[in-house]
Formats: structure tokens, C-alpha cells, sequence
């Protein structure tokens, strides 16, 4: 994943795009930078590797290195960015947000039309950001490369621009997956993925592009060069998972969303008889926590913090990109509340569930404790699909996901051709499949949330959520 914010103003905005960018530092830990322009120095750049070290500590000179009346930054897990691009349409500094699936198909008809070339890295991979460049310079204007960028990458490609003469350009993904909101204030615009970035530093909210809308931004106006689309496919994980608990997207709240995914949650479990006898209610910290207190709310039973997340060195749940290193970071991070883990009978709401490795590593650190059962529920419904258009799920493979693998397991691969009744918890073969998960996890008993419960409580039409990860459809 990753997060942009870019501001444009009478005065310098570097401050502003320093902090705008850190906010999004819950979004990925790779790299970090920042691009700025200047009517005297022009364009700069500065980026720096973050995975060992928090964005802002790598900038915190960046005072008095930059300054500009218009800037860009970006962090992310993937290529280092914003680059900064000589074309025929000019010198500017990129950042993009997204995935591209079909970059061999797109370096092919490259290569074959104009005979250029791309900076490499090992293994021959390249900067994406750099290739959505190439296509956006094909074209004799920003907003007919970025149609063209929108029109020939299948995935997702949110694009913010800094001009070289001070103007920003933003656009959103072609089929609206991830936000991109404009603000405003006595001095200018903003524009960034999380809403909260930039009402905390004092833009009110002036508008949030449509899917594939695409703005020209000076201090003064924002143009719109290309109306939005009438088709959205808004990512569902955004409120349920790495969505900041203080951002809205279309409208809705995060952090609400989830109090009110948790109770739906909760009602299923009453209505269905599954609602089991346990002394607390808890969250796999952090992005379970609200759903848990919603689940809490709901079903009475009280909400409790049985073990605590150790910050203070290891902030960031991202953090480090190895996955063995991630895991053992994240066993190190469990600190146990041993008043609320001993003998006692617990629940605990998760975010989603795709492998399955930590939680299985959290229930055996919860028994160690003492703990006498560990129920679990997930905030969403079975994931079903690797996630193509974000990568958000990290799996190289569907067969990594904890379903489809134990789907396999019971059935082979012929059960692969009944994946909507492994994901409904009233048929045999989805009751089979809890069951196995349950064994081979340690819980004592589990359920997700329904697709109907999770659209319910996000609030906007289901034909406007992307719900690929659950039930394939695009």
C-alpha cells in the first residue's frame, strides 16, 4: 500500500506536506519522500529509506533543506517515489498509489512503439511510478496521459503531479478503489488519501474526487480536467482494516464503521445461537479493537485488553517487510494482562483473517497465559481471492489463503468449484470448513462476519464496494 498528500499555496507549504505525508505512515514503511518546488530553485527531491526508522526522523532536517509554495510526498511498501520526470510535457515529480498487473503486457507495446528503455532494478523489476510516467508522456497533455494510464492499467493507479510551474494535478483510480480528498484554507489547497491529515492541519474539506476525476490545482481554483466516473468499487478494507480510524471515506466514518460492524456482528451470533458463554470481549490490536467494543456493545458481554501491544520501538504493524520478521515482532509485541487471561474464557474480533500464522501464534501466547478458550471472530467475511487491484493480502498465491488451503485439505481441488458454500456458515461444507480452521488454529470456535452484515455496516450500496477478496466478482 501506500499514501500521498500535496499541497499548493501563496506561501511555503513544506511544513504542512511534512506533516500531511508522516500521517499516512500507517500505510507503508518501505520508503518515504518528498518533491517541492520553488519559483526561484525550481523542482527538488529528497527520498530516504524508512524501514528501519519513522518517516519523520529522516526528514526532520527537512526545513532546511526545501522550501516551496507548491509540494508532493509519498510513502509506500513498494518503489521509492515521488521521482522527478524530464518529458516533453516538462520536468515534474510523480507519486502514485496502487498496483499494476499487467506491467510485462504494457513493456512490451513500450518497447515496441518507441524503443526506449527503463531504469532497472535486481531481478529486472521497475519503478512503477516511473512506468506510469512513460505512458502519462505519450500523450500531448497531463490529463490525456493520465486517460491513457487510467484506460491501459488493469489494477490501480491513484496519480499525484507537481508541476514545474507550481500547479498540482491529482487524480483518482480509474473505478474509484482508494480516496483521494481536496482540501482548502486561507492560504490554499491539499490534497490527500487520509481525510484526518488534512483537516488536522486546518483544510476544511472542499472536495472528494470521483473514480477517475482528475483536478489541475493552483492556490487559487482547482479545474477540473476530466468529471468523474459514474462507476465506483470502493476497497471494503479501507474501513475495516488499514483505514486511520479518524478518516472518512464517502462519507463514512472509520472508526464508527467498525463499532457498528462489531455489533451486526454480534446480533448474527445471538440470532444464530453462537453467541458462547465468555467473560470478555477483545480485540486484535489495533484494527479489531473498535470492532470488538461494537461486538461488546451489542452482546453485553464486557469488552477487556487482555494483552497489550508494545509501541514504543516496534510502532508500525507493517513493520518489517520480511514476513518471518513480522511475525516474530509481532509474538515479541504481545505483552499478556495475566488478571485478564487466566482462566478465563475470551473472544477476540480480528481485522480479517488471510493466513492465519499470527493468530495462530496469538492463541498459543493467550494458553500459554492461561487462558481456558479463545473464540474468534473476523470482521469480515472468508477471503476467498488474493486481492489484485491493491495487493493489500500479501499472498503470492490464493492456495496461501487459510480457506483455500484448508478447502484443499478437505476436499481437494475439486472443492475449489464450491467456494460460495465454504463461505456461507449454514451449509455443511462452510460449517467443515470453520471446523478444520478451528483445529488447526486453536480456537475454540469461529465465524466471520456475513458479506450482507459488513456492506450493511459500511453504509453506502454494495454495487459501489469492491468485494472481489470474498466473492470474485470485479
Amino acid at each position: 500500500m501506500g499514501g500521498f498528500f500535496g499541497a499548493v499555496g501563496k506561501t511555503d507549504v513544506i511544513s504542512d506536506v511534512f506533516f500531511g505525508t508522516d500521517y499516512h505512515s500507517h500505510l507503508g514503511t518501505k520508503s518515504g519522500g518528498i518533491a517541492a518546488y520553488d519559483p526561484v530553485i525550481g523542482l527538488q527531491r529528497n527520498i530516504h529509506n524508512i524501514e528501519n526508522s519513522p518517516f519523520r526522523t529522516k526528514f526532520e532536517h527537512i526545513f532546511e533543506e526545501m522550501k516551496g509554495t507548491a509540494a508532493i510526498g509519498g510513502i509506500n511498501d513498494t518503489d521509492p517515489q515521488p521521482l522527478l520526470i524530464r518529458s516533453a510535457l516538462g520536468t515534474y515529480a510523480i507519486c502514485i498509489v496502487g498496483i499494476i498487473n499487467n506491467t510485462e503486457k504494457i513493456l512490451d507495446t513500450y518497447f515496441s512503439v518507441t524503443g526506449g528503455h527503463f531504469n532497472a532494478m535486481t531481478g529486472g523489476k521497475i519503478n512503477s511510478t516511473e512506468l506510469v510516467a512513460a505512458l502519462i508522456n505519450q500523450k500531448s497533455s497531463f490529463a490525456d496521459g493520465i486517460r491513457f494510464v487510467q484506460d491501459t492499467v488493469e489494477g490501480t493507479a491513484s496519480i499525484l503531479i507537481l508541476k514545474e510551474d507550481g500547479h498540482l494535478i491529482a487524480a483518482r483510480d480509474n473505478l474509484g478503489r482508494l480516496p483521494v480528498l481536496v482540501g482548502r484554507n486561507e492560504n490554499g489547497f491539499c490534497v490527500s488519501f487520509e481525510s484526518f491529515a488534512s483537516s488536522k492541519l486546518g483544510y476544511a474539506p472542499y472536495k472528494e474526487l470521483g473514480p477517475a476525476e482528475i483536478v489541475e490545482i493552483t492556490a487559487d481554483e482547482v479545474t477540473v480536467l476530466q468529471p468523474p466516473k459514474e462507476k465506483m468499487c470502493i476497497c471494503a478494507f479501507l474501513w475495516s482494516y488499514y483505514g486511520y480510524p479518524t478518516s472518512s471515506y464517502e462519507g463514512v466514518n472509520v472508526e464508527v464503521m467498525r463499532y457498528r460492524n462489531g455489533s451486526i456482528m454480534a446480533k448474527n451470533d445471538k440470532e444464530n445461537n453462537n453467541l458462547p458463554d465468555i467473560d470478555y470481549v477483545g480485540g486484535v490490536p489495533d484494527s479489531g479493537t473498535p470492532h470488538a467494543i461494537g461486538y461488546a456493545n451489542e452482546s453485553g458481554i464486557p469488552f477487556a485488553r487482555p494483552f497489550i501491544k508494545y509501541t514504543p520501538t516496534w510502532p508500525r504493524s507493517f513493520m518489517p517487510q520480511n514476513q518471518q520478521q513480522r511475525n516474530k515482532v509481532a509474538k515479541m509485541k504481545q505483552i499478556p494482562v495475566h488478571d485478564l487471561i487466566t482462566d478465563k474464557d475470551l473472544l477476540f474480533i480480528d481485522d480479517s483473517i488471510v493466513r492465519g500464522t499470527q493468530l495462530r501464534e496469538t492463541v498459543e501466547f493467550l494458553s500459554e497465559n492461561g487462558a481456558k478458550s479463545v473464540h474468534m471472530r473476523s470482521a469480515c467475511p472468508p477471503i476467498m481471492y488474493g486481492c489484485k487491484y491493491l495487493g493489500f493480502s500479501r499472498s503470492t498465491s490464493d492456495r496461501d489463503l487459510i480457506t483455500i488451503s484448508t478447502i484443499i485439505e478437505l476436499e481437494g481441488e475439486k472443492g475449489l468449484n464450491h467456494l460460495e458454500e465454504y463461505s456461507d456458515p449454514t451449509t455443511e461444507r462452510g460449517k467443515k470448513m470453520r471446523q478444520a480452521i478451528c483445529d488447526k488454529l486453536h480456537f475454540a470456535s469461529l465465524e466471520f462476519q456475513t458479506l450482507e452484515g459488513l456492506c450493511k455496516a459500511i453504509g453506502i450500496p454494495e454495487c459501489k464496494i469492491c468485494t472481489y477478496c470474498w466473492n470474485g466478482k470485479e
